[in-house]
């Protein structure tokens, strides 16, 4: 049992780990609702060892500044003070979820690329505008009304070793462009990144992999 704990350990800190998506933010890539079966999501860590993420990464990260919630985004924790403590070293292990509020989002700019969003221009890269087929259908169809749907931002650039991050689903995700007033700008540390979503594992009916799509090229 120590053995198989230990290597629980290590895979959950240096390989991935098994997230839950809480919200609608990133349909209809990823499936998560109030009261509904979310998905189930495996991330990895490995390549984000060796180089930086990349235009297009689905990735969960932890909320880097307090304009992003001090609570989780679901209750991990149980009130009782025992509970609460085996649940907290089984976090450690990856049995239970980290008590921090973890987020799923995708990575628009990295860092030292400009971004902005203006309702002529639409979102645009180093004055590139992007192109985003995973969009959901209801993002796409207000985009032609309103190119920035209603929140107009920037430009910012993104500090070197941050990224940006926006919701597949515009209308309902509260990702980057929601956080600009912070210390931060609303992006992301890569040292608050948890990995690289690759697979969607439950339930079994939506079973696939995540691909990453890059936005900047067309």
């Amino acid at each position: 049992m120590l053995v198989a704990l230990v290597l629980s350990f290590c895979l959950q800190t240096f390989v991935g780990r098994q997230w839950y998506v809480p919200s609608e933010s990133m349909e209809p890539t990823l499936i998560g609702c109030e009261g509904c079966t979310g998905d189930r999501i495996v991330t990895q860590k490995i390549s984000y060892f060796t180089g930086d993420p990349k235009p297009g990464d689905v990735i969960v990260f932890k909320g880097p500044t307090e304009s992003w919630g001090l609570e989780p985004m679901q209750k991990v924790r149980s009130d009782n003070t025992i509970i609460r403590g085996i649940q907290e070293g089984l976090s450690f292990v990856g049995l239970q979820p980290p008590n921090e509020n973890n987020l799923v989002k995708r990575v628009i700019a990295v860092g030292e690329q400009t971004i902005q969003c203006r309702p002529e221009t639409g979102v645009t890269v180093n004055d590139k505008k992007i192109v985003e087929p995973y969009l959901a259908d209801t993002a796409k169809e207000f985009a032609k009304q309103d190119a920035c749907w209603q929140k107009p931002f920037g430009p910012i650039t993104v500090p070197d070793g941050n990224v940006f991050v926006m919701g597949d689903n515009r209308m309902f995700s509260a990702d980057s462009r929601f956080h600009m007033e912070d210390r931060l700008q609303g992006t992301i540390p890569k040292a608050d990144i948890r990995g690289k979503v690759v697979a969607v594992i439950y339930p079994f009916s939506r079973w696939q992999t995540v691909r990453a799509i890059n936005p900047q090229q067309g």
